[in-house]
């Protein structure tokens, strides 16, 4: 059976990354997590104080951006990729209210970005991929075979967020993580580069209503339609 890219963009704590994760394993497709590649990067400059304020040290960055090392290794107990940074687990690192709010700046860099989105094309020349982030259908994989943009109102991705972080143990206010998700879109969507947008193509899900069994049995529909269709 043909193998496709599947490219799934949307907004912050719209829930996409834990649906790409959950389709991938699935259909038995590879899960590429790209936001994590560019919160990895973030974590760094944070550790090498490259950050004043909302103003990062991009020479510094820039420089250093070789010595970055992202990789992705299948944690058995989870049956899901985590993260590493220069050798290093930082799934749980990457996931704090700290990066979160200093991802959107990095992630707007065009030298990041450029470095980035070359890693995650060499990724897809397989195919058989599940890819999730901001420009997976309009930059990354613009003839991907299938594109979805995954969207909710902010306050439901907001409260999603803050349960995510209380599990974590992290001390945060639904008002805080409101700030941070709204904020996030507007970089996001406003930035010079690539910025989050819906490929004309996408198929747009709304899940701020479903459960995620509907959102599931939604999704596999989809999927299992284009694929029949690309073999005829």
């Amino acid at each position: 059976m043909k193998r496709i890219i599947i490219a799934i963009d949307g907004h912050s704590s719209s829930g996409k990354s834990t649906m790409a994760k959950d389709l991938a394993k699935e259909i038995g497709y590879i899960y590429i997590d790209t936001g994590a590649m560019y919160r990895a990067v973030t974590l760094y400059a944070l550790q090498h104080g490259y950050f004043s304020g909302e103003t990062i040290k991009e020479d510094a960055l820039r420089q250093a951006l070789p010595s970055i090392h992202i990789a992705f290794r299948l944690n058995p107990q989870t049956g899901r990729p985590d993260t590493y940074l220069n050798g290093v687990n930082v799934e749980r690192d990457i996931r704090s209210m700290e990066v979160s709010d200093k991802v959107s700046l990095v992630a707007a860099l065009k030298f990041v970005r450029q470095a980035m989105v070359a890693q995650q094309q060499e990724m897809g020349k397989a195919k058989g991929i599940v890819m999730d982030g901001r420009d997976i259908g309009t930059t990354v994989f613009p003839d991907a075979e299938l594109k979805l943009f995954v969207t909710a109102s902010p306050e439901v991705r907001a409260r999603r967020r803050l349960d995510e972080l209380k599990a974590k143990g992290e001390n945060t206010t639904y008002e805080e993580v409101l700030a941070n998700v709204k904020k996030r879109d507007y970089i996001d969507s406003t930035r010079q580069e690539s910025p989050l947008r819906k490929a004309p193509d996408a198929i747009v899900l709304d899940n701020s209503e479903m459960t995620i069994a509907e959102q599931k049995a939604w999704l596999l529909e989809i999927v299992r339609q284009r694929i029949q269709d690309i073999q005829v």
